[in-house]
């Protein structure tokens, strides 16, 4: 069976929303400024230059090479970083929470969407400068989100309590959780790799922002990218003007419930909350309420005057985190950036903010639905060829894909219609007779209607059912591909590991995905490794 993709308003995974998005449904206009394409990109650059305050790439610069000190660095992501400081270089960024281990396959696809978007931008904009950007999600606290992996099957789980910024957590007593995984991956030069690879990042760095900065860069490094955690200081001291009107102001809830307003046909993604900040410390992080005129630190004793948040502000603005509706422009306002790359789930809450953007005069970028992709080894290629499938009926939902199948191998039609078609002109005739009758005909007439067509549709549930007894070898066959390649009923690359297909490809893994991905193209790539 050859590589081959299928659209993703036709896969079935996304949602109505994503769908009339990548359709450009005139009613979802005004809910982003540009729609990604090559030619869109000019007037995004031409906008954020006029908007972008480049003052804020020194401390975009300081920061990143502080982040990269005991790191070993490529000469390509060395120099993008340099890049940084020059105004006529932008960024595309994706975000991803720090997953242990990288967490399901997508990792991968998000970072090599955004590298390879680089490429296509410099080729077309030669003038211009373009630098990968993976957001580290280090300000997140759902620990439960993150602290697993699945491989083989298998989920491998980090037992351990955590209540503050996930990148701040200690990596200590993963020692043993590295033996159980290591014997998990069975010998070999890949199996070596991977056992190093975890070693090296979580067992010799001291917490889970430098463990997941050096894994990312292990991999990633010498395509340039450019890793960030923006849970620091300097950083936060730029968006000082935007939390102090957060705090005051509130703006971000007004202008979203409005946009949340004309979403009404759709499942809203988030729902803003009056005050969209937290209060960080390294064990604790907490949303900030305000109610009678004091601010309040949520499941604390922590409270604050007005004077006294807004001096804590000007202190220490590192103890002030943007939540899911503020992450966004707070990435916006540090980052000369032109586009966001993310999943369906992240592009349909950036939809719900290109007002708020509006309203503080902040660039909104071109958003991008990042690359998806079902691996498939050439076995598995074989056997839906023998058995006749495609890669689009590998993608219905397992109930339908059996019952479509059971039609297409029966010998015979399992389609009870034209004996349906018969019973409705029988019924006509006896209609007929009813009306030179007593109208009591006509009612026994309806009723025996009714019986004998729920009748001939039991037979047929009942036909379909004996077929696929008759036919469960094969259909079991069937099941069993549509469970390897879907595990958990679910797409492949949010349930499985890299390093499952890593054992299998090695080290050519990536450049295969980054040759064959191409970001602007909305399509499920299917790719037999």
């Amino acid at each position: 069976m050859p590589t081959d993709c299928i659209s993703y308003q036709k896969s079935g995974y996304f949602s109505k929303l994503i769908r009339d998005y990548l359709d450009q449904k005139t009613e979802l206009h005004s809910l982003y400024n540009h729609f990604p394409t090559l030619e869109n990109f000019e007037k995004q650059i031409i906008e954020k230059q006029a908007n972008f305050d480049n003052n804020n790439r020194i401390p975009l610069v300081d920061t990143l090479k502080k982040q990269y000190l005991n790191i070993e660095i490529s000469d390509s992501t060395k120099q993008n970083i340099e890049l940084l400081a020059l105004q006529n270089t932008f960024t595309i960024t994706t975000g991803h929470q720090l997953n242990l281990f990288s967490g399901p396959l997508y990792f991968l696809y998000k970072i090599i969407s955004t590298i390879n978007l680089t490429k296509e931008l410099k080729s077309k904009y030669p003038t211009y400068n373009f630098v990968p950007i993976y957001w580290m999600a280090t300000e997140d606290h759902d620990f439960e989100e993150i602290n697993y992996f699945n491989f083989k099957g298998k989920k491998f789980r980090w037992n351990k309590e955590s209540t503050g910024p996930v990148g701040r957590l200690s990596t200590e007593g993963l020692a043993e959780f590295c033996e159980i995984y290591a014997a998990e991956l069975g010998s070999g030069t890949n199996a070596g790799f991977l056992k190093n690879l975890f070693e090296e990042a979580y067992l010799k760095h001291g917490n889970l922002a430098d463990a997941t900065r050096f894994l990312a860069n292990s991999l990633f490094a010498d395509y340039g990218l450019v890793i960030l955690d923006a849970d620091e200081k300097h950083l936060k001291r730029v968006f000082i003007p935007y939390i102090k009107e957060e705090l005051e102001k509130q703006i971000s809830f007004k202008t979203v419930q409005k946009t949340i307003e004309q979403l009404k046909e759709y499942t809203v993604q988030v729902n803003p909350r009056e005050i969209n900040l937290f209060y960080i410390e390294d064990n604790l992080r907490e949303r900030i309420i305000f109610e009678n005129d004091k601010y309040f630190v949520n499941n604390t004793k922590i409270s604050f005057s007005k004077e006294e948040i807004l001096k804590l502000l000007e202190s220490n603005p590192e103890k002030f985190s943007p939540n899911v509706i503020m992450r966004p422009l707070y990435q916006e306002v540090i980052l000369p950036n032109l586009c966001y790359i993310g999943g369906g789930g992240e592009i349909a809450y950036w939809l719900e903010l290109k007002s708020f953007f509006d309203s503080v005069k902040i660039t909104f970028p071109i958003i991008l639905v990042r690359n998806s992709v079902l691996l498939n080894t050439e076995k598995q290629a074989k056997k839906a060829d023998n058995l006749g499938l495609s890669w689009a009926d590998l993608f219905t939902k397992p109930e339908n894909l059996v019952n479509t199948t059971t039609h297409k191998l029966s010998v015979f039609p399992i389609d009870l219609t034209p004996q349906k078609e018969t019973l409705e002109k029988q019924f006509e005739y006896l209609y007929e007779l009813a009306q030179q009758t007593d109208k009591s005909f006509s009612g026994a007439v309806k009723a025996q209607e009714v019986k004998q067509k729920k009748g001939l549709e039991n037979l047929e549930k009942r036909l379909l059912k004996a077929q696929k007894r008759k036919l469960d070898d094969e259909l079991q066959r069937i099941t069993n591909l549509q469970c390897e390649l879907f595990p958990n009923k679910s797409l492949q690359e949010r349930q499985t590991n890299f390093s499952e297909f890593y054992l299998q490809k090695g080290e050519q893994l990536i450049p295969l995905l980054i040759q064959k991905l191409k970001p602007l193209e909305t399509n499920f790539n299917i790719i037999t490794i």
